[in-house]
């Protein structure tokens, strides 16, 4: 590390470091995490029009239609010094609703991995966005790195049936998002929709969790888990929105 570099690490790059990598420490010190057969036995089953699982299926769109949304507007506009973590970001978007409506059309172990290795893609670029322009620009060279670390704990995952890396993945870049603004400042207006994006993802997590729940309260129309492709998607298109109304700050 040059003197220039080490001048300019100072403490809040310290917390965040910690931040970063302290979880994934914990998570390396427990019990391996299998996935269970339970997940893929999802509440809302009913077929229609020859697609089984129909609205679990179908709902994917949503992230196919704001992916394509993202990428054409990326590849029109430099969006910044995370502007290629951007773009990955969308094209991960895009392919999980084609992944994910592979997963769902038949759920299982197997067809899982097509759905979550979009996703970690999707998350790394996240990630690296929120390196290269919260702290330094430079970082946007490791957006190749961390999309590899993001499809390799997908494969680990499946191969060793362990999630442990996966949930460092899938979970770190939004959790860090709220230190990300505390400690730093993106030069960028419109950041709140960052935040929005996090709180539209924590709902439809919830929403998978009461899978169930949510289908009886909705007359069994819809299930927790096709309202979650539905939020999910809405907070992918709030991060779109940030993107186009944002305006550098002098």
């Amino acid at each position: 590390m040059s003197t220039n570099q080490l001048q300019e690490f100072n403490w809040r790059h310290a917390v965040l470091l910690f931040l970063l990598l302290f979880p994934l420490v914990l998570l390396l010190l427990i019990e391996p995490i299998p996935q269970e057969e339970a997940y893929h036995r999802f509440t809302d089953t009913a077929p229609f029009l020859g697609i089984p699982n129909f609205l679990d299926v179908i709902s994917n769109l949503a992230f196919l239609l704001v992916g394509a949304i993202g990428i054409a507007f990326c590849l029109k506009n430099h969006t910044g010094p995370g502007h290629s973590a951007w773009l990955v970001l969308f094209a991960g978007v895009s392919l999980v609703g084609i992944g994910s409506i592979y997963y769902h059309w038949n759920p299982s172990n197997q067809t899982l991995v097509w759905d979550r290795i979009p996703m970690s893609i999707g998350f790394m670029g996240f990630l690296t966005a929120l390196l290269s322009e919260y702290v330094n620009r430079r970082l946007s060279y490791l957006l190749i790195p961390l999309i590899i670390v993001g499809i390799s704990s997908v494969l680990y995952g499946y191969f060793f049936e362990d999630l442990r890396l996966y949930v460092w993945v899938q979970f770190i870049p939004l959790l860090t998002l709220p230190f990300f603004m505390v400690l730093f400042n993106s030069g960028f207006t419109h950041q709140g929709l960052l935040f929005v994006a996090l709180v539209l993802y924590a709902l439809a997590k919830g929403a998978e969790a009461y899978d169930t729940a949510v289908f009886q309260m909705t007359g069994e129309i819809m299930s927790g888990h096709t309202v979650k492709h539905l939020l999910a998607a809405v907070g992918c298109y709030s991060i779109l929105i940030m993107l186009k109304r944002r305006k550098l700050i002098a």
